[in-house]
């Protein structure tokens, strides 16, 4: 077809082609037949092309370089849409010979008459500054230029250049920063993210600190009247140009794009005086009705925000209490932001909430919640009590994990008022005999040789169970019984065994040198109680976000606690503001203009926030909206202007996606094609679970709670006529399988299905993971046996690398077998379809077609795996596989070799039972 002499069988090919793209398919192999038609004078089919050309230009790039000249003669095409595509393939060839021209060509798009090739050259400087960093300063050039444009469609692009190439060019914002504030609002969306980000660094360096006149005040609040007189006499005056941009900025926050919500509220949070911080909380909160990738960032900016301004967030504390259906990192912020937000009148409403948690079947869930216990009692003195003796409950439970937990935040919270609990540590004594986890062991022996003096009959009775148990206990409780003999012998003079293991032999060396005197110690005994009993600090209990605002919210460094790479610092506030005569420039209104990938109606400006009765009177309003109209012949115009600003913002979704489609150098990644149909398996028949039936399947996506864990999805449904409560996970066999279990299903109603995800670590073996699928009633023995090939994750490689890893893989970690494939099936498309299916690997490009080569690595232990598939006849083909040395290889060749074969084997099968089908019912006997 792309060879045809038509133009619509042409177009119809580029159409299917450009979908593949869009499906994550390789259609590199037809490069050579489409580049043929990037002359053609069909204006639709000369679009396609180009959108294939970006796609693929960097990996051809020497079928691109002939046809360079046509790009350039595009440059000058009387379509704006032809123009802006060359210059983006163009600038998509990444071979450094052609520079010169890629400049020359930025330079005249970016005084093109249309905004969108304007917009274009703006996107093309980033591409060549990464190629060329030497032409920084002919780029700079071009910035400077662009920056002055009064359209809003090329404003956020410019400025993302700006940041790519010159960040620290302040001097280039000083006459266009007016302007950016005004044309914020009618900007693009992830142009207004840049566009703000950018001027949240400027204004800290352009402006002085709007938290100054706050800190004065509380500076002078317990000093003399003539001083306070002396401050109010030197009030802070905001710059105008600094409440211009909170003007401009604060509609925004009724944005529905999260990341510009996130952006306002972290320019509130830098550049904002302390009183108007606030506004931003509604908007936040909003925001935690989106999914729990968008929640997890905006939790971790709201427990940043939390600890230092804790009425910002209180009056919405029931948005921050955990759902059933919350994910355990979900859970674990909305507890960091519940214990930032407890005090003296909200203490005991919070509290009531974490006895709720601790009984949670996540456990790390419930781990976290006793420390938050912890810090709850440390910081408000009301409830330590309270929280002590509810955790010394605690003590008694069945779960280790909890008991813990709670036996080491006791030992903090001890630290803090040792004097006034000793019934407590008589209780912990009382209860040591049944705790069997070592750190929980540890902790109570800690106790009990720290304050000794106060429970001194319990303590030498303790030391005495210690001694019968010593040579089986862990490292960590025998090195506490030895000090808990230590501290005993000085305080009561009673001596213990010196016990064995080389770390405890050494301690208990050198205590006994300490403790016991004789002519080898010296004088170092004297200092005995002074260095064993000598008083010790007790710890803080603080929040992890405690100092985290030193990144700046919504970055990845905020997010990771770590610096990341290209993150710009915010600069400290100027003690005096520069000149703000720089930025005195004629106000530009915004350009209104109409550009085929705007499609774009200005909003109006209000300062109102969507509140939770708002927005569901708002979406109330727009359903009955449709019917209204309708029937409405006086809106008919406004109507047709509406249904004309949605078509055009649907074309404009359509085009931005075939635009965006990733161009990413071919050679350093894999491409990997869309998978058929997922395999479903039975985990549990309704019959065997009494009306409560589970199916589940490989996600083949890279587990969120473990990178070591296999994905998968459980659908349970409910087929019973009455309700199934609390499905959980039980027992699980190995008990050392390492599983991530779903969230308790509180309650499923009959003929209800739920989908929940689940995460097993395998460890690179097939072997079945076996476990209980329990009810609040009944408990069901289930079973999940991967196949080898789901033990994978497709990995990233070119040919060459491929080639080089291949060889390091020879002898006996290579196993190869011939097959034998109907011609039928030896076209790139079924062999990769069929090895996909069987494997979960990466396509690797290759530029030979009798070669088809995939790569993954194992998800437990990263092993490397290598498939390759030589065609060697028209019938027969050579399957190696080359694996490091914990993949079972023969397994996999077996799954493979069965798939590439069985491929023609179904087909025809299928063609012969149609045949017997058509000679039966012409028989009649049908």
């Amino acid at each position: 077809m792309l060879e045809s002499n038509k133009d619509s069988l042409k177009l119809e090919a580029m159409k299917r082609v450009v979908g593949l793209i869009a499906k994550g398919k390789n259609a590199s192999e037809l490069f050579p037949a489409v580049v043929k038609n990037v002359a053609s004078k069909n204006i639709e089919l000369k679009k396609l092309v180009y959108v294939y050309l970006v796609r693929y230009a960097e990996e051809q790039q020497d079928l691109a370089l002939l046809s360079i000249s046509t790009f350039q003669r595009a440059l000058k095409d009387p379509n704006q849409f032809i123009r802006g595509s060359a210059l983006r393939v163009l600038s998509s060839i990444r071979v450094p010979i052609i520079v010169p021209i890629m400049m020359l060509a930025i330079k005249e798009a970016a005084a093109d008459l249309s905004p969108y090739v304007r917009k274009t050259s703006a996107h093309a400087i980033q591409k060549l500054y990464s190629m060329d960093p030497d032409q920084k300063e002919q780029l700079i050039e071009v910035i400077e230029k662009l920056l002055k444009d009064k359209s809003t469609l090329v404003a956020g692009s410019v400025v993302m250049a700006f940041e790519e190439v010159c960040p620290d060019r302040i001097d280039l914002i000083h006459k266009n920063y007016r302007k950016l504030c005004n044309l914020l609002v009618d900007v693009e969306e992830w142009g207004q993210v840049v566009i703000i980000s950018m001027l949240t660094r400027y204004a800290r360096t352009q402006f002085t600190s709007p938290w100054k006149e706050n800190n004065e005040k509380a500076f002078y609040d317990s000093d003399s009247e003539e001083k306070k007189d002396q401050t109010e006499a030197q009030p802070y005056i905001m710059d105008p140009d600094h409440r211009l941009l909170l003007r401009n900025t604060k509609p925004l926050l009724q944005s529905r794009n999260t990341a510009v919500v996130m952006s306002v509220a972290q320019l509130y949070w830098h550049l904002a005086p302390k009183h108007e911080v606030n506004i931003v909380t509604k908007s936040l909160v909003r925001l935690l009705r989106s999914h729990r990738e968008v929640q997890y960032i905006v939790l971790q900016n709201i427990a940043t925000m939390s600890i230092q301004r804790k009425g910002m967030f209180e009056p919405f504390m029931k948005s921050f209490y955990v759902r059933s259906t919350d994910a355990t990192h979900i859970k674990t912020l909305k507890l960091e932001i519940l214990t930032n937000l407890a005090n003296e009148a909200n203490i005991s409403t919070i509290l009531r909430e974490f006895q709720t948690y601790v009984k949670s079947q996540d456990k790390a869930f419930a781990a976290a919640t006793i420390q938050a216990i912890g810090r709850c009692a440390t910081n408000i003195s009301e409830v330590t009590d309270t929280c002590l003796n509810g955790l010394v409950l605690l003590l008694s439970n069945r779960d280790e994990t909890v008991v813990a937990e709670s036996v080491v935040v006791i030992k903090k919270l001890l630290q803090t008022q040792p004097t006034q609990h000793s019934e407590i540590i008589k209780h912990m004594a009382k209860l040591f005999d049944n705790i069997t986890v070592s750190m929980a062991r540890a902790s109570i022996l800690w106790l009990m040789g720290e304050y000794c003096e106060r429970v001194p009959k319990i303590a030498p009775d303790v030391l005495r169970k210690m001694a019968k148990t010593f040579t089986a206990e862990e490292d960590i409780v025998k090195l506490q019984t030895v000090n808990l003999a230590a501290k005993l012998y000085l305080t009561n003079s009673k001596q213990t065994k010196l016990l064995t293991h080389y770390d405890i032999r050494d301690r208990t060396r050198f205590i006994r040198q300490l403790i016991v005197p004789n002519e080898k110690s010296g004088a170092l005994n004297k200092y005995a109680r002074r260095i064993l009993l000598a008083p010790k600090p007790a710890p803080v209990l603080e929040s992890a976000f405690k100092d985290r605002d030193r990144y700046q919210l919504g970055t990845l460094s905020h997010s990771l606690n770590t610096k990341a790479t290209g993150y710009l610092e915010l600069s400290d506030w100027p003690a005096v503001a520069p000149d703000q005569s720089v930025r005195n420039v004629e106000v530009i209104e915004p350009v209104q203009e109409w550009a085929p990938l705007v499609g774009k109606t200005k909003k109006p400006k209000s300062d109102k926030f969507y509140s939770d009765d708002e927005e569901e009177k708002e979406e109330e309003r727009s359903k009955s909206s449709g019917s209204e109209d309708s029937s409405s012949s006086s809106s008919s115009s406004s109507s047709d202007g509406l249904f004309l600003s949605l078509c055009l913002k649907v074309y404009l979704l359509n085009l931005c996606l075939l635009r965006f489609i990733p161009v990413f150098p071919m050679s350093l990644q894999v491409t990997t094609p869309s998978f058929g149909p997922v395999k479903t398996y039975e985990l549990l028949h309704h019959m065997t679970g009494k009306g409560l039936s589970a199916k589940y399947h490989f996600s083949r996506q890279p587990c969120l709670y473990q990178p070591s864990m296999v994905a998968v999805q459980v659908i349970l449904t409910n087929s019973s006529d009455h309700s199934l409560e609390e499905i959980h996970i039980g027992d699980r066999s190995p008990a050392s399988l390492n599983i991530h279990c779903f969230n308790t299903i509180e309650r499923l109603e009959p003929e209800a299905s739920v989908t929940v995800s689940m995460g097993i670590d395998f460890s690179d073996s097939t072997q079945a993971a076996n476990f209980q699928l329990c009810t609040k009633e009944d408990q069901f023995s289930v079973s999940i046996q991967p196949a080898v090939g789901e033990l994978l994750m497709p990995s990233t490689m070119t040919e060459q690398d491929f080639s080089k890893e291949q060889g390091k893989l020879l002898g006996m970690n290579e196993t190869s077998a011939t097959i034998t494939m109907a011609t039928a099936n030896t076209s790139s498309q079924a062999i990769s379809k069929q090895v996909l299916c069987a494997a979960n690997v990466g396509v690797v490009s290759s530029s030979a077609n009798n070669f088809h080569r995939f790569a993954g690595r194992t998800v437990s232990s990263r092993a490397l795996v290598l498939v390759s598939l030589e065609l060697k006849e028209s019938s027969t083909a050579l399957l190696t596989i080359n694996t490091e040395k914990s993949v079972m290889a023969s397994m996999l060749l077996r799954d493979l070799k069965q798939a590439l074969a069985q491929a023609e084997f179904i087909k025809t099968i299928n063609i012969l039972f149609v045949c017997v089908l058509q000679v039966t019912t012409l028989l009649g006997l049908i």
